[in-house]
């Protein structure tokens, strides 16, 4: 789901629903792991941030400060 985020960031939740075969549930409890806080109020991974767009519910998702460097050493990594 991070590599998802990364690649089309920013995404809205349902497209990751949608194109990685999530429910609803499964979709919301990882999402919220790779955020700050996870669903019981401890530290996450701090990877991504979710917000709403304004005028609307939608959630959208996109990569961190941290989720950024994140990749950006993975890559370097990679491409090494």
């Amino acid at each position: 789901m991070f590599f998802y985020i990364a690649s089309h960031n920013p995404c809205h939740k349902q497209a990751i629903e949608e194109d990685l075969a999530f429910t609803v549930a499964s979709a919301s409890r990882n999402l919220q792991w790779l955020t700050d806080t996870n669903r019981l109020g401890k530290p996450g991974l701090g990877l991504i941030e979710k917000y709403t767009e304004e005028g609307s519910r939608r959630i959208v998702c996109r990569l961190s400060h941290k989720g950024k460097q994140f990749v950006d050493n993975f890559l370097s990594v990679i491409y090494d």
